[in-house]
């Protein structure tokens, strides 16, 4: 198998107001300009027209530039809600119930604290003031969200939430929406008391886990990964607009045991019937969205519009997550290394590189004595993508100029990191899916 293209099946087929208003003088000045455009010189080609504004869900800041929706989280666009917030990575440990905090500028571990039980993903919240850690208390009653204060690095109480795996926010932020993965539902809770306010019910999507909006804000796709399914939400409506069957391609990477190296080259047939998709991310024209596969081994991409698969990308063995490059040019892509939810230590975890203009894979940067890279994302100024090790205790810090390695012991099992602060307006959740 190369992974370097489209696979061959698809060749032929309290903030609020003040940043709505503010994202949109800002929007209104990029695409119109301060001045009227001067007319072309004569015999030059006629100036690209400016995309037509995007009529976004109320209450959402503006999209700034319709061509890259990663347009506010480049590289030096922070916002003044996160002035005076540490320079941190935090790392949620799933087995040993606490969270390591890392500095970045030494690359060492400054602090270590208890939360509560399972914790998945620290999530940043919509107006970029706390970070919830999601408890989820697997096969338990007693989920919790734990705050931290990014000012000081230091949790506060804990809040009592059911089942919460991960947590987005809608991009108006009235809402959080806390993924309860066990109950197959997505419960919309007051951003910042996490009172209920109503469920969306997912019937079909078992294992309901990631997500990402559409450029307007008015739906989003999650995730279904014990399903091999996506399913559409309909964010104005509350309802659920369609699930998508996600097509296996013929052939996957070789998984062989721990006693013999992996090669990148060898495949075999894929007899799975259906998929294992985790995080998911929309392509900065808002056109698509790219699914990472951890049975498949590789990206499916779907048309956002006509919820259509129109491609898959092989990246590597047990795809799992998926960060755009700052300049919005690239997606780092996370192979996990192996098929299983649980594996061995050391195995042929990479990064895969991929092109968002071509689709196609420009790079791919192994760890260095095997690993297991999960989840987390880009550092504010670009150059270091963190992930977790999930089964080598260990954090990664991936070189993006050269995709060099270097690893940091952490807790036992370590999940969603976040990186803090990052560029952007508001957070939609995860592990700092900013725009």
């Amino acid at each position: 198998m190369k992974p370097s293209s489209l696979s061959p099946r698809f060749r032929a087929a309290p903030v609020a107001a003040a940043l709505v208003l503010a994202g949109a003088a800002l929007a209104v000045a990029r695409l119109a300009g301060a001045a009227a455009p001067a007319a072309p010189a004569a015999g030059s080609a006629p100036a690209t027209p400016a995309p037509a504004a995007v009529a976004v869900l109320p209450g959402m800041p503006p999209v700034v530039d319709p061509r890259n929706v990663y347009s506010e989280t480049a590289a030096g666009r922070i916002s003044p809600a996160v002035a005076g917030h540490l320079e941190r990575i935090y790392v949620p440990n799933l087995r040993s119930n606490d969270v390591t905090v890392i500095d970045p500028a030494t690359a060492k571990v400054v602090d270590r604290f208890k939360v509560g039980v399972g914790p998945q993903h620290v999530v940043p919240s919509w107006d970029l003031r706390t970070l919830w850690v999601a408890n989820n208390a697997e096969r338990r009653t007693d989920g919790s969200l734990t705050p931290i204060d990014p000012r000081t690095g230091k949790p506060g109480p804990s809040v009592a939430v059911d089942d919460p795996y991960n947590m987005y926010f809608t991009p108006d932020g009235k809402s959080a929406v806390v993924v309860a993965e066990a109950r197959k539902r997505l419960d919309f809770r007051d951003p910042q008391t996490m009172a209920m306010q109503y469920s969306i019910d997912t019937p079909g999507c078992g294992g309901i886990n990631h997500a990402d909006f559409s450029l307007d804000g008015r739906t989003a796709v999650f995730t279904c990964e014990f399903d091999g399914t996506i399913v559409k939400i309909d964010l104005p409506g509350r309802k659920v607009l369609g699930y998508l069957k996600l097509q296996m391609p013929r052939t996957r990477f070789k998984e062989v045991g721990a006693a013999k190296p992996f090669d990148p080259a060898a495949s075999e047939v894929c007899t799975s019937t259906k998929g294992m998709p985790q995080d998911i991310r929309i392509s900065p024209d808002g056109r698509k969205y790219y699914i990472a596969d951890m049975e498949a081994d590789g990206v499916h991409v779907v048309d956002g519009e006509t919820f259509k698969e129109t491609g898959f990308i092989p990246t590597g063995l047990g795809t799992h997550g998926l960060y755009p490059s700052r300049d919005g040019k690239r997606l780092y892509v996370a192979n996990r290394g192996t098929h299983k939810i649980h594996g061995a230590r050391r195995g042929p975890g990479r990064v895969t590189v991929i092109d968002f203009a071509t689709d196609q894979v420009v790079a791919q940067w192994p760890v260095p004595g095997g690993g297991s890279p999960d989840m987390g994302n880009v550092s504010a100024d670009g150059r270091w993508l963190w992930l977790s090790g999930r089964f080598d205790d260990v954090v990664y810090r991936f070189d993006t100029t050269n995709g060099s390695v270097t690893q940091i012991a952490v807790g036992q099992e370590p999940h969603g990191l976040t990186v803090w602060p990052q560029p952007g307006r508001y957070s939609l959740g995860h592990t700092g899916n900013l725009r």
